[in-house]
């Protein structure tokens, strides 16, 4: 049924029940999974609508501590994959605006279904399709599981 499949994976609430989700389909499919964090570049003012927030430590600057945190949930995705029996499980962080570095990096991978939390760390958990995921489900070529 599905080859490569895509976990969009920043930590969240939201995104630990896609990544539950998208394991088991991975299991159950023997497919590859693909966990995906992205964190983006900006200024102190966005930070809080970054797919990934880091914790500032002494002497690092923003974006270190962005990728840090991103690298930090990738592999956590990656363990939580291969500790449910995934065979095949990798992991990666980019940078850049969430959805379309999603659906971009999905394009790039061949992926045939994307995974994503229906809400993630943004500013926008108060609506009822967070903008990532809403907007991944707008520009995608091939499927989007929203969980």
């Amino acid at each position: 049924m599905f080859e490569r499949i895509l976990i969009a994976y920043d930590g969240s609430h939201g995104a630990e029940r896609a990544l539950v989700k998208a394991t088991e389909l991975a299991k159950l499919c023997g497919a590859q999974l693909i966990a995906l964090t992205v964190y983006r570049h900006h200024s102190m003012l966005e930070a809080s609508l970054s797919m990934v927030r880091g914790s500032m430590e002494p002497g690092s600057n923003l974006d270190e501590s962005m990728r840090a945190a991103a690298r930090e949930a990738a592999n956590y995705a990656k363990s939580h994959a291969k500790d449910h029996g995934v065979e095949q499980v990798s992991a990666f962080i980019k940078a850049g605006q969430p959805a379309r570095t999603i659906v971009g990096f999905a394009h790039e991978k061949n992926c045939d279904l994307i995974v994503v939390g229906s809400r993630g760390m943004g500013a926008t958990e108060s609506y009822l399709l967070g903008s990532v995921s809403h907007k991944v489900t707008g520009i995608a070529d091939c499927p989007v599981l929203v969980v």
